[in-house]
């Protein structure tokens, strides 16, 4: 009996197109390894409990196993691949999570802190921060001592100025890293644990050096070496203007000028101030000219050697020493790996820039940092990145700009770059930190230019002609570029709506824009459509997803009610930093002062209903739990939390409160909806 689909009816093309489907995922199978690798990531930081540690490792040797066996079989299916790859994923994930497993704080410590500077950068307030190793605390046994504390320095620091090595002893406040200001938000617990800081904190009085600078080991001398370039930087620059090639230079924002970072950002310019794949692209790029040209006036020396091949090493000699003294992020790891792929592709007269490059590089960063798929970082740089490799690709393929005037192809790309550019990470960009800039392509056709023809170059001569004493002539070049790039920004960012602000989405929103991306930049002619239905998808979540209407801070001590003007907070002042990122997430461009305003709420008692359920909130040190019984009549949600006992009702208080971490209420067709980050997180090795 013929069970196949008669030709032309609806089974017979369904039919043909999976098939095709398959055939065009088996020729562009190694452009998803990428994207099935960071399934297994996500997986595994997206479970409730730890799996067990032995696991990870099964998990790597079948997925090699399974990769070399797949490898030499022709017939293997994509889904083969993508159960390989999402394996070792998960594997690589798990083990990278337990290799970074280091003490953390278990209460909040205040007494003497020693330790040995080993990082200096300057809080969101401006206030000078040291990152110590060595740590050493009153009364805490070795085995207990976090690996690294984080010390903001308050006030007048007069008799010390932190250098890389210095030994340095204080007294201050320590707490463990805390967790997401909200449930499904930022876990700045789980970004500390793969950094090893097991304590962060603040001192309010006077530094005292324990013992000079001493650069033992690698690390801390090149540390050094980008601490006094930068200050060397800066003394031989206008302030703004030094600040800024400082920390494109080196990493060094320590001396950035406040107004004009607020303005770099409301214009969308402050992706060049991230040492990434533009920077490492732009020095890369200037020295593999410089040299080309070098051979150009010596053609029978050129003639006898490779000059492409030579500009590229030399390309990637100066890629990595940018990588040194830069400080290595993991931003400036991601673009040294692109670059060192693409030149390397050139020495094997490869194509440079493909997305088989991209793909590479994307494999080598997530095993080596499986934690930073999560971050702004990875996503926005390889959407960009992604994008304008398969924008161009298809320009070239298709002969779009063949006979344009030389001068025309270059402006016509540029816009094409940044306007690609943008829309790529203007998703990822809103997702992460609730903000767009209206303007941003005019700003950064307006600047981009000017980084590339004076800002890095300008860089590259500098270098060139310190060993002889006249680099002042390169810096001045790039004093120039950085002073119209500033102007720029303040110019853009002064214009009406130059920001447009939007709210936190819902946790399906990020992995639904990362595929529809992803199927829009790696399939082929109408397949491509599928990556718009995603898209719109994404969207559409996004645009339906309703915000908390009650939030509750980890301490019990801060509330914010969602009223039709927007969210109203319990207290004008206090516990600023979470009052902060719940009108981000609301997309609310209110103040803490005037959010408390809004709702004419006590400090210490909200009454609020949700639905129909009456909410109260009682913030009194005081309170007896004879009175705290009584409340359990007046509230269908009550909130105690100053109280350490149970009550015969449910209340959350303080015990509660610890165990839950932030809270947020949904208002429901069935009532009040609580979730909590426990709720949403689990019990994971950085959970605590």
């Amino acid at each position: 009996m013929e069970t196949s689909a008669a030709p032309g009816t609806f089974g017979s093309r369904l039919w043909q197109g999976g098939l095709a489907l398959q055939v065009v995922a088996r020729n562009q199978v190694f452009l998803w390894l990428p994207i099935y690798f960071g399934t297994g990531i996500g997986v595994y930081f997206s479970l409730m409990s730890e799996p067990p540690r032995a696991l990870h490792s099964w998990l790597i040797a079948a997925g090699l196993i399974l990769t070399l066996l797949a490898r030499f079989e022709a017939r293997v299916l994509p889904f083969a691949w993508a159960a390989c790859f999402a394996a070792l994923g998960f594997g690589i994930a798990g083990l990278q999570s337990h290799r970074a497993a280091a003490p953390v704080l278990e209460y909040r410590y205040y007494g003497p802190i020693e330790g040995r500077v080993v990082a200096i950068d300057r809080s969101s307030s401006g206030a000078l921060r040291v990152t110590l190793d060595q740590v050493r605390l009153d009364r805490m046994a070795p085995v207990k001592r976090p690996e690294r504390v984080r010390v903001s320095l308050h006030g007048e620091q007069p008799f010390v100025d932190p250098k890389p090595g210095q030994v340095l002893m204080m007294t201050g406040h320590l707490s463990p890293p805390s967790g997401p200001v909200e449930p499904g938000g930022f876990d700045f617990q789980r970004h500390a644990w793969f950094q090893q800081l097991g304590g962060v904190g603040y001192t309010r009085v006077p530094v005292l050096l324990q013992s000079p600078a001493e650069r033992n080991g690698f690390a801390l001398w090149i540390f050094g070496v980008r601490m006094e370039l930068s200050a060397a930087i800066k003394n031989r620059m206008a302030a703004r203007e030094g600040a800024f090639a400082s920390a494109i230079l080196t990493g060094d924002r320590s001396d950035l000028d406040t107004e004009a970072l607020e303005a770099l950002r409301a214009s969308n310019l402050a992706h060049l101030l991230a040492i990434s794949g533009m920077h490492m692209g732009m020095l890369t790029g200037v020295v593999f000219v410089m040299i080309r040209l070098g051979f150009a006036f010596f053609p029978s020396v050129a003639m006898r050697c490779n000059p492409k091949k030579i500009a590229a090493i030399a390309a990637f000699v100066a890629a990595l020493c940018y990588l040194g003294i830069s400080g290595a992020s993991v931003a400036t790891q991601r673009a040294f790996i692109m670059v060192s792929v693409m030149l390397f592709a050139v020495c094997l007269d490869r194509r440079a820039l493909t997305l088989r490059a991209v793909a590479i590089a994307a494999l080598i960063v997530l095993a080596i940092r499986p934690d930073s798929l999560a971050g702004p970082g990875f996503q926005m740089s390889f959407a960009a990145t992604t994008a304008l490799v398969a924008v161009f690709a298809e320009v070239r393929d298709r002969n779009l700009m063949l006979g344009w005037p030389r001068w025309w192809r270059n402006f016509v790309s540029l816009v094409i770059s940044s306007g690609i550019a943008g829309i790529a990470t203007a998703p990822f960009g809103a997702l992460h930190f609730n903000q767009m800039a209206q303007w941003g392509l005019i700003a950064n056709l307006a600047s981009v230019p000017v980084m590339g023809t004076l800002v890095m170059p300008g860089a590259v001569l500098a270098a060139v002609l310190s060993p002889f004493g006249f680099e002042n002539l390169g810096l001045q070049i790039m004093q120039l570029g950085v002073r119209w790039i500033i102007f720029v920004a303040e110019t853009v960012a002064g214009w009406d709506s130059a920001l447009r602000l939007f709210p936190s989405p819902g946790p399906w929103v990020l992995p639904l824009l990362g595929l529809g991306g992803a199927l829009i930049c790696l399939l082929q002619s109408h397949w491509r459509l599928s990556g718009c239905v995603v898209l719109a998808g994404a969207f559409g979540l996004w645009m339906s997803y309703d915000r908390p209407t009650v939030l509750i801070s980890d301490t019990g001590t801060l509330i914010g009610v969602m009223t039709p003007e927007g969210r109203a907070l319990n207290k004008p002042r206090g516990e600023g930093f979470v009052a902060g990122a719940w009108l981000e997430n609301d997309g609310d461009p209110a103040t803490q002062k005037s959010s408390w305003e809004r709702g004419g709420f006590e400090r210490n008692t909200v009454s609020t209903k949700v639905g129909q359920s009456e909410l109260l909130f009682v913030n009194d040190k005081d309170l007896g739990r004879r009175e705290a019984s009584r409340l359990c009549a007046k509230a269908d949600i009550l909130i105690l939390p100053q109280l350490r006992s149970d009550l015969t009702c449910d209340v959350i208080n303080r015990n509660s409160l610890r165990g839950s971490g932030s809270i947020a209420i949904f208002e429901t067709e069935n009532g009040p909806k609580i979730v909590t980050t426990r709720d949403l997180r689990g019990a994971r090795l950085w959970a605590r």
